[in-house]
């Protein structure tokens, strides 16, 4: 195995580690499940440091850990769906990855900004729609007489909406003050 990619595999396992950690330091908004956290954040850094599948691995790497502390889990499809697909989705915001680095190797700051805040836009909906989804097929007995889909809709909307505005101000915030963290070291 080359040097590089042993760098790639243990950066993958160290920033899951720190995301698992970030998410235990959160605000948990309700009972049920759901908080927010900077769980993103070193999901984030990886896929533009690294691209979409080490993106999306670390994503994944965080939600199969999340599920050795105290998941709540109903059915395997909803695990998979909340644990699972949530986390990976999040390494998608690899797909701004390009014109992150040119802004940032321009140092244009403004435009490095703009598709950070764009990417973790992305990531946070797709993550929250994973969440939306389970939550209205498998804890529909939560909405009462309401619509499963738009209470899921509105409670997973109450965390992922301050989650990922808080995780593309830390994005922009660390990544335009240290644009090196996205440069690979080889």
């Amino acid at each position: 195995m080359d040097k590089k990619r042993l760098l790639m595999l243990v950066e993958i396992a160290i920033f899951a580690a720190i995301g698992l950690v970030l998410d235990q330091i959160s605000f948990k908004v309700w009972a049920q499940g759901g908080s927010v956290s900077l769980v993103m954040v070193p999901i984030i850094l990886i896929a533009f440091r690294w691209g979409l599948l080490p993106g999306l691995t670390t994503g994944f790497l965080i939600g199969v850990m999340q599920t050795m502390f105290g998941p709540t889990i109903v059915h395997w499809l909803q695990g998979l769906l909340d644990y699972g697909v949530a986390f990976t989705v999040v390494g998608l915001v690899a797909i701004v990855r390009r014109p992150v680095l040119e802004a940032a190797n321009n140092l244009n700051k403004t435009k490095m900004a703009l598709y950070i805040i764009v990417g973790t836009v992305l990531a946070g909906f797709l993550r929250y729609a994973a969440h939306t989804v389970a939550g209205a097929v498998f804890f529909s007995e939560y909405a009462g007489d309401q619509n499963a889909w738009i209470y899921s809709i509105i409670y997973n909307g109450t965390y992922m909406l301050p989650a990922t505005v808080l995780t593309a101000i830390v994005g922009v915030l660390l990544f335009t003050a240290a644009p090196q963290l996205m440069q690979r070291k080889s």
